[in-house]
């Protein structure tokens, strides 16, 4: 059994982060090995949710588990080609951040409910329907799965506020 292993974390602005990723063919070994270093970089981070371009890997692959409470066991999910089949129309706010936008979050509204449909690790279709912090998750790891980050959904000036702090940030880490 190979290790896992803490993947970096790829911080915004970065290209790769503003990509649609490419639909996964097949569940293969090479996948499974990714979404286990995916789960652990999350944990390590920590984080509720990861998905693969923040780990460089342009493909339709997200992990969470947004069990918070003491002593709950964890919950690791791993998603592959997730898609939304319903929504609530009741809404949820939630403080959202981000691992590639670290120390910066904001209020974003979404469907306090969604119903989405993945292939597992195993190659079975599974659906379940999320609420709450998981629904939030869940959307919040989709959009970057299309390319979308959390600050997308915010107005433009808090949106250039946020990424101009984080041009720093990259350029302060740079310097060492």
């Amino acid at each position: 059994m190979a290790r896992m292993s803490v993947k970096p974390i790829l911080l915004h602005p970065d290209p790769r982060l503003k990509k649609a990723c490419a639909v996964i063919e097949s569940v293969t070994p090479e996948i499974g090995k990714l979404a286990e270093d995916m789960l652990e970089t999350m944990y390590d981070a920590p984080g509720v949710g990861l998905a693969a371009p923040q780990v460089g890997v342009l493909m339709r692959l997200f992990v969470m588990d947004c069990v918070k409470e003491e002593g709950a066991a964890p919950r690791p999910m791993v998603l592959i080609n997730p898609e939304i089949v319903a929504t609530s129309d009741e809404k949820n706010t939630y403080e959202e951040g981000c691992l590639s936008i670290p120390e910066h979050y904001a209020e974003v509204t979404r469907p306090k409910r969604v119903a989405m449909r993945w292939i597992g690790l195993d190659g079975k279709l599974q659906e379940e329907e999320f609420d709450d912090l998981w629904a939030t998750c869940a959307q919040h790891e989709l959009d970057h799965l299309n390319g979308k980050l959390f600050i997308d959904h915010l107005g433009t000036i808090k949106r250039s506020m946020i990424t101009r702090k984080m041009v720093k940030f990259k350029r302060e880490q740079a310097r060492g």
